[in-house]
């Protein structure tokens, strides 16, 4: 496990920093993810230190309410480290591809049940596992720079770390819209969508989290955010909504399509959706419009990361689109990824039941 490291002050230009950052600040536990070249992208050592960071604070006094958030300008969390997924499940290390998604899941789980009130601050990129630390917590604030989506579809893959259900109580089908196209919501859309509470600008986050620590009275988290919060302009999603529930509400991907294709009156972007979902991994789509609507009947967050726990092993286990996603966007670039099957037609009418109904080699929860 790694250690939870403390600090009290910025450390000299000699000393390397930890990837997470761990300190109080009054009555505030802080844990930062620090890792800025990459993002913030979360690796297994992150992930034990926020997780360590979590149990350590859980039943101490001294700290009320822990602030989560991430270092540098470009946002909180870019999701999971997928090089090093790609380099485990092709050098045959799948023991660790099960400790990583097991540990993480065990953290998301951890940051929607903890008795403590957590305020995260989702500014700037806060994708896939970014949402895992960030979409469960009790506090979850935007600003005018943030670009949140669950993106795992353009890599052959299917939305986890609890995104399923998230993306499941987004207001009528945004949330098949959203997990179908990964596409990004502003801080607006994060709001309507459901996956966020407050939008605070990014110049009074340093007061807010001050505020937080520093509080002279015994106003709850929530009252003094509203200090801070504004009103954004109004969400682009909401003004689509008409169409994508009446494409995005059909029983199955082919359907989506077709209904895509069919609305009166063109709306915009009805077209470049279908375009862009017979673009994608067809296998991904059917598996991931499973799994967001077995996450709707779902009564826990840990209920999801279940569901999910079970398609992703699959994933990496039993189907090559993972890897030749990985491979197309991150490893060789060239964006020519070869889907197996590379059609909607093509694909086996079973694919998304063998995903939900595949049993791990290692229980999620021990």
């Amino acid at each position: 496990m790694a250690s939870v490291s403390t600090v009290e002050e910025a450390p000299s230009a000699a000393v390397v920093e930890p990837e997470v950052l761990v300190r109080t600040d009054g009555a505030l536990g802080r844990i930062t993810l620090n890792r800025p070249r990459a993002l913030n992208a979360l690796n297994v050592g992150m992930i034990r230190a926020v997780h360590a960071a979590l149990d350590a604070w859980r039943d101490d006094s001294d700290i009320e309410i822990v602030f989560i958030d991430g270092a540098g300008e470009r946002g909180l969390c870019a999701g999971g480290d997928v090089r090093e997924l790609h380099a485990q499940i092709t050098a045959g290390r799948s023991a660790d591809t099960v400790d990583f998604f097991r540990e993480e899941y065990a953290m998301n789980a951890a940051i929607a049940e903890y008795p403590k009130p957590i305020v995260a601050v989702a500014d700037g990129i806060t994708m896939g596992g970014g949402i895992g630390v960030a979409g469960h917590a009790a506090i979850r604030v935007v600003t005018e720079r943030s670009q949140l989506a669950m993106p795992e579809v353009r890599i052959g893959f299917t939305p986890d770390v609890g995104g399923t259900w998230l993306l499941a109580r987004a207001p009528g089908r945004l949330g098949e819209y959203l997990a179908l196209t990964a596409g990004t919501m502003d801080g607006s859309d994060a709001l309507y969508a459901g996956f966020a509470d407050f939008f605070v600008p990014s110049e009074r986050i340093d007061a807010l989290r001050d505020a937080l620590a520093h509080r002279a009275d015994p106003t709850g988290p929530s009252e003094i955010v509203m200090l801070f919060d504004e009103t954004p302009e109004p969400s682009a999603l909401a003004a689509q909504q008409g169409w994508i529930d009446e494409a995005f509400s059909a029983d199955t991907v082919p359907e989506v399509v077709a209904r895509l294709r069919a609305l009166p009156g063109e709306p915009d972007g009805a077209a470049a959706t279908a375009d862009l979902l017979e673009s994608l991994a067809p296998t991904a789509l059917v598996v991931t419009l499973d799994a967001v609507r077995e996450a709707r009947a779902m009564a826990s967050v840990r209920d999801a990361l279940a569901g999910e726990y079970r398609r992703v092993l699959w994933f990496v286990h039993h189907h090559p689109d993972l890897v030749e996603g990985i491979r197309a966007q991150l490893v060789d670039k060239d964006r020519n990824p070869r889907w197996d099957p590379q059609t909607l037609a093509d694909l086996t009418p079973d694919a998304a039941a063998e995903a939900r109904d595949y049993v791990p080699p290692v229980p999620l929860w021990s």
